[in-house]
């Protein structure tokens, strides 16, 4: 462990039991996962872009630590909504004390809460309107279809958005993925904030539908990926929460094998949770990893941890230690 930095050296020193002990156990795991040749998915639910999970999570990416990201359509977009307006951004550490005239009064302002923290809606959401507005009808003008992170990478890699820049490029995990075309998953991408526009040019008639490719074109891919990525080598699962982002990607695996009959599909090769949800009457965020063994999405042997943490807390840690901090 000589080649681990000091965030790295202190877990090693101190996390040894419960939360904490698997926290190192599903590194070490995830490390051997990617020394073995296998690839490994990351799954972003909750809201990890505006808790800027991109400080570390674009290094992962660009130190090739993650092959593939799953994420819900709000973190596709507010990573770069916090790229360029994070001086308009406003922390609320008293939340749990707003009264509901408060929480009013916080719409009023433009300021759209996520726990502690108020993404400005003029600043952050219009700043991207017409830039990704023009990229969507330039592509239906031109017969073309584009997923909507496709769109996204687009804006990103036009240029058009530095002007706005508020942080450190490097700290934008969007950006470094669309700088590496890194494959992304984004379903349910309608219930976004940018889903919600594009649904409303649609109502106006400016835009159609079908100019955006769907979640059924995105399980297509996501089921050519899988196939083409485990010939010789496996992939992994590193799941960021629960909810859509985490159960339409890990079904890609039992679809092929018994909607495809492709009866050779392997499992996912390695499996981590990090959840706060517990354990409830249907509960897919809350469910141990043992209940995905019945769905056909684990197999027995597979390596299988559940972080039951603070994944702002917890994620960052697992990083360091892949990225050797």
């Amino acid at each position: 462990m000589n080649d681990k930095g000091p965030v790295t050296q202190f877990m090693l020193k101190h996390y040894k039991h419960f939360n904490a002990a698997t926290i190192i156990d599903a590194a070490a795991a995830y490390e051997k996962q990617l020394e073995s040749g296998n690839k490994m998915m990351i799954t972003l639910a909750g809201a990890m872009s505006t808790a800027e999970l991109g400080i570390s999570l674009a290094e992962m990416i660009r130190q090739d630590k993650v092959q593939i990201i799953t994420c819900t359509g709000a973190n596709l977009e507010e990573d770069i909504m916090n790229l360029v307006a994070h001086s308009h951004y406003k922390r609320v550490p008293h939340y749990r004390d707003l009264t509901p005239l408060q929480e009013w009064e916080l719409l009023e302002q433009g300021l759209n809460r996520v726990t502690d923290t108020c993404i400005p809606e003029e600043e952050a959401f219009r700043r991207l309107q017409g830039h990704i507005y023009q990229i969507w009808k330039n592509a239906q003008e031109q017969g073309e279809r584009y997923f909507p992170h496709e769109y996204m990478y687009k804006m990103l890699l036009s240029g058009v958005l530095e002007q706005y820049y508020e942080i450190d490029p490097k700290n934008s995990w969007m950006l470094a993925a669309a700088q590496k075309n890194l494959p992304i998953i984004v379903p349910g991408w309608e219930d976004s904030t940018m889903g919600n526009i594009f649904a409303s040019y649609c109502l106006k008639g400016e835009l159609k539908a079908s100019t955006m490719k769907s979640g059924i074109e995105y399980m297509q891919q996501l089921a050519n990926y899988y196939i083409e990525n485990t010939q010789e080598k496996r992939i992994g699962f590193f799941q960021i929460g629960g909810g859509i982002a985490g159960d339409f990607p890990i079904c890609v695996v039992p679809m092929l094998y018994q909607d495809m009959e492709m009866t050779d599909t392997p499992f996912w090769s390695y499996f981590c949770q990090i959840s706060d949800s517990t354990t409830s009457y249907g509960s897919y965020s809350g469910a141990v990893p043992n209940e995905k063994i019945t769905w056909g999405k684990l197999g027995i042997e597979t390596p299988k941890f559940i972080i039951e943490s603070d994944a702002t807390i917890v994620a960052p840690l697992i990083f360091a230690y892949l990225l050797g901090w």
